[in-house]
């Protein structure tokens, strides 16, 4: 298919909430192998289709390391269904190139969405996996939110921001996550 451009951290519609999609028709297909090939030309483990300015709920991520095969996974209309356990991961997005701040996470989450052939399937990730926190991370692109949203230390992340030329942090968008913070502190 094709390699698109990634949008960077400031494009408005980074921010815009994405679209169920109600048919997994020749368009939704394509963008999948479009979000593919941009993610893997990357070097990215997912992406999500309003980073290339689609809006559609549509995200893949491929977890596979080193020599492992590719293992692409298509999620299209997803739903957390289930979410435990806390954790502080260290994240990075394709939408703000090399700028990475420490995030809270759920450790565990499930998740039911379709495949590329409109198959629903239910994944369970565990443990704080890297499979775990991509899915949350790309999920959160269909609402038009981002990492940064969930960050432990608002100024260090202002800071890296800063540092990488990227637009200043908008405290405004910034989630209140009481529970997850009971969680990692108890």
């Amino acid at each position: 298919m094709a390699i698109k451009k990634v949008l960077r951290y400031g494009e408005k519609s980074l921010r815009e909430p994405s679209k169920e999609v109600h048919k997994v028709s020749r368009k939704i297909t394509d963008l999948v192998n479009d979000l593919l090939d941009t993610m893997y030309s990357q070097n990215g483990v997912g992406l999500a289709a309003p980073q290339i300015g689609v809006n559609y709920r549509v995200f893949v991520i491929d977890v596979s390391t080193g020599n492992e095969p590719l293992n692409p996974i298509v999620f299209i209309n997803p739903k957390i269904i289930k979410k435990s356990g806390a954790i502080i991961s260290n994240e990075g997005c394709l939408s703000f190139p090399e700028a990475y701040t420490d995030v809270r996470r759920y450790k565990n989450v499930m998740v039911k969405a379709q495949d590329a052939n409109g198959r629903t399937f239910t994944l369970e990730a565990k443990d704080g996996c890297l499979l775990a926190r991509a899915i949350q991370h790309e999920f959160d692109h269909l609402d038009g939110i981002l990492f940064i949203d969930h960050c432990i230390n608002r100024f260090e992340t202002e800071n890296v921001l800063k540092k990488f030329n990227l637009p200043e942090l908008e405290p405004e968008r910034l989630i209140a996550e009481p529970e997850l913070e009971k969680e990692l502190n108890d």
